[in-house]
Parts: C-alpha cells; structure tokens; sequence
C-alpha cells in the first residue's frame, strides 16, 4: 500500500507539472497551475492510491471494480477541461454544451501528458488521437467541441507538439471574448 501511495502520488505529481508546462506554453498560466488540484483532495486520492497500476488510469480500474468512480464523479465536476463538466440534463434530455477553446486546449494538453505519462518511452505525437478515436464512442461532446478536439489531435501527430502549442496560442488569443469568460 505505501508503495502504491508513493507512486500514485508521484504520477499525479509529473502529470500536473507536465500539463502546468503545456499550458504555460499556451498562454493557460492560472489554468495551468490549478490544473488537477482535486486529485489531491481525500475523495480522489484514496481511491488513486487504492487502484493505483501505473499504466493507466486508477479511475479505470475503479470503474471495472466497482461499475463507477467516486474520485471520477467529484473530479470531472470540478474540472472544466473535461468534456464531461460541460454536460446537462435539459428538457431535451443530456445536453453537451461547447467548451471555452482555452478550457479544449487545457483538454488537449491534459491528454498529451497523459499520455506520456502513460505510455512513457511508447509515447508518440499520434498517440493522443488514438486514444481519442478509442474513446470516441462513448463521448457525449458537443460537435463543435468534438470537431476542434479532433482537428487539434491531428494537428498534433501532423506537426508535432511545439507547433500544435503555438498554434492553440493564437486561436486562444484569437477567441479570447468576453462570452468565454467563464
């Protein structure tokens, strides 16, 4: 257990640093500090720690486990770079709603680092698109959402990442309105 403890706390630790530097590299200076502060908190670290494998997500084996994640549930409400934050229920039943782009590029970076972190020296510039095209069939996204996400990822194994990063900078900058203000 302390083991796992360490490790897990370790992994979520260079994922965080990973993403705070991608996002840096966009202009996402406070998105990028408080990005995945919640993993920290009792309801997602326990359970972290508790499925801890180190080459996936704890939160998946959870779910195999247990058919849902607590940690899961407390942490895609808390943190908008998930497509899953931008979910209603409506009248018109389960509603996605379009993410902010600096809340895609957040998205974008969260699963470049997670793939490395995962994936280590297997990692390769195409390998966030696969995982998004592997998981794609259980998204509920907005389209637009849907479309700019799988246009970055291919802009990723197409360019490479300092390309895709400056890249997200300008359509930040570029779409950086008082709507998004959110």
């Amino acid at each position: 257990m302390m083991h796992n403890l360490i490790s897990h706390f370790l992994t979520i630790t260079i994922h965080k640093y990973r993403v705070m530097r991608l996002c840096f590299q966009c202009g996402l200076y406070k998105q990028g500090i408080l990005h995945d502060l919640s993993k920290y908190s009792l309801i997602e670290f326990i359970p972290g720690v508790k499925y801890y494998q180190g080459y996936r997500s704890p939160i998946s084996k959870e779910k195999e486990v247990k058919g849902y994640s607590e940690g899961w549930l407390h942490h895609k409400g808390r943190n908008k770079h998930h497509w899953e934050y931008w979910i209603d229920h409506t009248k018109q039943g389960v509603t996605p709603i379009q993410m902010p782009i600096r809340y895609v590029a957040e998205m974008i970076c969260d699963r470049i680092a997670a793939s490395k972190t995962y994936l280590k020296d297997n990692y390769h510039d195409g390998a966030p698109l696969q995982y998004f095209h592997n998981e794609g069939r259980y998204v509920t996204m907005h389209p637009n959402t849907k479309q700019l996400t799988q246009h970055l990822l291919e802009y990723l194994q197409e360019h490479g990442e300092q390309n895709l990063l400056s890249y997200m900078k300008k359509l930040i900058k570029k779409h950086n309105t008082s709507h998004e203000k959110t």
